[in-house]
């Protein structure tokens, strides 16, 4: 049997998932484990690095069972980005994984960008915030200096699972640049970075292109994953600039928009590109491709948060009618219409990253009036995830990056309404493949670039297969273009009483 196959994998921060796809893009299998997130106090947002690994196994094994072994040609990986764990000198965790939503590092932050932080992001592209491993770090060592002390190793989660599975030490250039210590133009770490955090050298992985491939598994992992020792283990890069990839959003001018559990945009450049306000990241994919944008907290996970705090009543329908509880709810939304009735959304639960770059920035309905109902109030959220990303396509033009079409992926483009939303906001046509899973499909096409299935990136386009595309309705464009001047202002407005909210939250 031809190993014409490969499995892509993405160690999301809700859930793994893995899909095979074949040489055209087709999948032939797909599986997901979900995982807790951890939010023992106020900014934590942790996991435990083992069920992650745990996961990772059961969706390879899962798919590889469901294509069949003989069939799989190889593994590729995707991973959340800006995730920390600290390891004593056995490789064994001091922490747990301290995720991009942890805000715990936020004075670190802001302290780093008084005292020069822009140079520092200059180099590295990764914007000075709690998400970004270098603040974390500052803060572990200024909060936990006996356990900073103890720690021999600083890791992702990509870069634990690898250990713990393949036997490797090394850290893929995708998921280094966007830890803030690794200068994206010479692909090594960057000193200056380095000694501000007080780690060295020989505590941080070796980084390796995202092409790199390990030909031979340990024994004991492939009986687990259910694939021959000799499998080919491709290490990848980071879930945004697969999505990329796996959107065809690898050309300038190609934007591509992703909401799973949190959001990006993202375009792809051929040097690097950094924000005068450093708001904007970018990242490596490969050597001479570069993908420039803004990460956004606030994404799937704010509509899951609708669903459980006010929607007992849809998920009891959905139970009995034995269909997607989000269905329900988007389908009450339409009722509402654009613009949800003149009520606005800022999705700041999680606070904020671009184009906000506030920790402390909280959520709020604005303009809430006796006329409104729960369709308004579920639109309104709807609404305000995209209008929070059309201010970072926003961010990205002022920069001079050149914007044309805009392409789609996560598990909001089920959603027909949503997409709809998106090409109205946008004012653009909004173009999704028949992949939801843009990084497990782009880390399956570079994959197969990596292991000599397809000669070039370019080249994987064929896997893309048919796309949909929806486009705005010129009606909605302009009432959603009212509204935006509304939505854009309010934050500034509300900056002082961020602040006070966020430190009364903590109990400061």
């Amino acid at each position: 049997m031809t190993r014409d196959c490969i499995i892509g994998v993405d160690i999301g921060t809700s859930s793994t998932k893995a899909v095979v796809h074949d040489g055209s893009g087709a999948v032939l299998a797909r599986h997901h484990v979900d995982y807790p997130l951890l939010t023992a106090e106020p900014g934590a947002a942790e996991q435990d690095p083992e069920p992650i690994v745990a996961a990772v196994v059961a969706v390879v094994a899962a798919v590889t069972r469901a294509a069949g072994a003989g069939r799989i040609g190889g593994v590729a990986f995707s991973a959340a980005m800006h995730s920390l764990i600290a390891l004593d000198a056995a490789g064994r965790p001091l922490t747990r994984c301290i995720t991009w939503g942890d805000t715990r590092s936020a004075a670190w932050a802001q302290a780093i960008r008084d005292r020069g932080g822009q140079a520092i992001y200059e180099r590295t592209g990764t914007p000075i915030h709690p998400m970004s491993p270098l603040p974390k770090l500052c803060w572990l060592r200024d909060e936990h200096p006996a356990l900073f002390a103890s720690a021999a190793y600083f890791v992702s989660i990509k870069e634990y699972v690898f250990q713990r599975l393949f036997g490797r030490t090394v850290v893929d250039h995708s998921i280094a640049s966007a830890t803030g210590l690794f200068d994206i133009r010479s692909l090594d770490w960057d000193a200056e970075a380095l000694a501000l955090a007080g780690v060295r050298r020989e505590q941080l992985s070796a980084p390796v292109p995202t092409t790199t491939v390990m030909r031979e598994m340990p024994a004991a992992t492939a009986t687990r994953l259910g694939l021959p020792t000799d499998t080919p283990i491709v290490i990848g890069a980071n879930d945004g600039v697969l999505a990329n990839l796996g959107v065809g959003a690898i050309r300038p001018g190609a934007v591509a928009v992703t909401i799973g559990t949190s959001g990006a945009i993202r375009t792809a450049v051929r040097q690097p590109v950094s924000d005068p306000l450093g708001r904007l990241f970018c990242y490596t994919l490969v050597p001479g491709l570069w993908i420039v944008g803004g990460p956004v907290n606030n994404g799937g996970m704010i509509l899951r948060w609708m669903r459980d705090e006010f929607g007992s009543a849809e998920l009891e329908t959905a139970r009995r009618l034995g269909v997607d509880p989000y269905d329900v709810l988007t389908a009450i939304a339409e009722r509402a219409g654009p613009g949800a009735g003149g009520l606005l959304f800022h999705p700041y639960l999680a606070g904020e990253r671009a184009p906000l770059w506030n920790a402390n920035a909280r959520g709020s309905f604005f303009g809430l009036a006796m006329h409104h109902h729960k369709e308004h109030m579920i639109r309104a959220v709807l609404e305000g995830v995209v209008f929070n990303l059309r201010g970072v396509l926003d961010l990205m033009q002022e920069s001079g990056v050149h914007t044309e079409r805009i392409f789609a992926s996560g598990g909001f483009v089920r959603s027909t309404l949503w997409r709809q939303i998106m090409a109205d906001i946008f004012d653009t046509d909004v173009v999704t493949g028949r992949s939801a899973d843009g990084s497990c499909l782009g880390a399956a096409m570079l994959g197969m670039v990596a292991i000599g299935l397809k000669p070039s990136l370019e080249a994987t386009s064929d896997m893309l297969g048919p796309t949909q595309t929806c486009r705005p309705e010129p009606g909605h464009t302009a009432r959603y273009r009212r509204l935006a001047a509304i939505y854009n202002r309010l934050p500034a407005l509300l900056d002082d009483a961020y602040r006070e909210i966020a430190d009364y939250q903590a109990g400061r």
